[in-house]
């Protein structure tokens, strides 16, 4: 490696498209149909490619062009973490070079995963999509075939999004009916099915309590997000819930990505931990996850209207024992080839394939590059 260069640097967004529209969280309004998907690729001198998610500008790429491979890599072959709008495309291309899927190049020696790798997943797609709905029978009933449609294209974890209350409803409007959002998510996804909460902090401490208490026969796997952070409020309802017999997890790190949130879950004040996969990167997490995994507690990294996340995290989980879900956004992206990938029964099966896996369009990605992207090379 140590006699090879990046020799070419390209760059496009390509355009996706949910299935349907996302609605409202409790915090931002309507997320949309569309996701934007930045892609760089990355060539060797040697012709080896690699691509993955990064919005890099011209000025940082020209100033990697020409950069020896030796210089990107740690001593144990892993992509450096300061690689940052490029670390991606650099695994990608890492796996290229040694014709070995990533998560094979980040395994712990006592993975016990398997081949093919499958990875439990869930479906992220509940958002505030019945708020012109006058009854909460109606509005759950709305969301309930919203997960009827996610368990159709083969999951079996669903994550709700709650808090309707903090901006869109009045408060007791809102808690009822996130309430029945929930009790009619459980009724139509079954028994089986892991079912976690959302709120955006959209919640307090006592209408957290009163959601959770009323839903207690759901069996909520995670509340997320529930209130602004804060450790003490955390450790009481950590305290409640055990005098309630409520197994519940406090999940939080998407939106404050607070070095704080470590400390929590050293001291099992916060069960999992989901830094973005993104802004936090994937180097980042492995270093992350081994602490966790010391600390027994859980990773679940988030990752939301990019799509690419859906494919990229679950590498991750061959070398973080607590890895607990891929967050699942679904989405097709012309110029994206994700045939590979598939999710079946709850879970995503990753392939066997160097890198990511993923294929590029070479057509519809040369159009991006040149309608809005930059080319540079040696």
């Amino acid at each position: 490696m140590d006699k090879h260069r990046i020799v070419r640097i390209e760059a496009a967004t390509l355009i996706g498209r949910r299935p349907r529209m996302a609605g409202c969280n409790a915090r931002i309004p309507v997320h949309g149909i569309e996701v934007t998907v930045p892609i760089v690729r990355l060539t060797s001198d040697d012709g080896a490619r690699g691509f993955g998610p990064g919005q890099a500008s011209a000025e940082a790429a020209q100033s990697l062009l020409g950069t020896p491979l030796h210089e990107l890599v740690t001593a144990d072959g892993r992509a450096k973490e300061d690689a940052g709008e490029f670390e991606f495309a650099l695994w990608d291309l890492l796996g290229a070079r040694s014709n070995q899927p990533v998560y094979q190049l980040v395994a712990r020696a006592d993975n016990q995963l398997g081949e093919p790798l499958r990875v439990p997943c869930y479906d992220t797609s509940l958002y505030f999509d019945d708020l012109h709905l006058e009854t909460h029978e109606e509005g759950a009933a709305l969301i309930a075939d919203e997960a009827r449609e996610g368990y159709a294209r083969n999951h079996r974890n669903f994550k709700i999004k709650v808090g309707r209350g903090a901006r869109y409803m009045p408060l007791e409007a809102g808690a009822k009916r996130d309430i029945a959002v929930i009790k009619a998510v459980r009724e139509a996804v079954g028994p089986d099915a892991q079912i976690m909460i959302d709120a955006n902090n959209g919640y307090n401490l006592n209408i957290a309590k009163r959601v959770l208490a009323e839903t207690a026969d759901c069996k909520v796997f995670w509340l997320e997000e529930a209130f602004q952070e804060d450790p003490e409020l955390y450790a009481e309802l950590h305290r409640w819930m055990e005098s309630e017999g409520i197994a519940t997890l406090i999940a939080d790190g998407e939106g404050w990505a607070a070095e704080a949130l470590m400390d929590w879950a050293r001291d099992g004040r916060v069960d999992v931990i989901q830094y973005d996969i993104f802004s936090h990167g994937f180097s980042h997490w492995l270093r992350t996850g081994a602490q966790l995994d010391e600390w027994g507690a859980r990773a679940a990294p988030h990752h939301y209207g990019r799509h690419l996340g859906n494919y990229v995290s679950g590498h991750l989980a061959t070398a973080i024992s607590g890895f607990t879900f891929v967050e699942w956004d679904e989405a097709s992206t012309p110029g994206i080839d994700d045939s590979a990938y598939r999710v079946e029964d709850g879970q995503v099966v990753i392939p066997d394939a160097p890198g990511f896996g993923l294929k590029l369009e070479e057509e519809v990605f040369r159009k991006a590059v040149t309608d809005g992207g930059f080319d540079l090379r040696i």
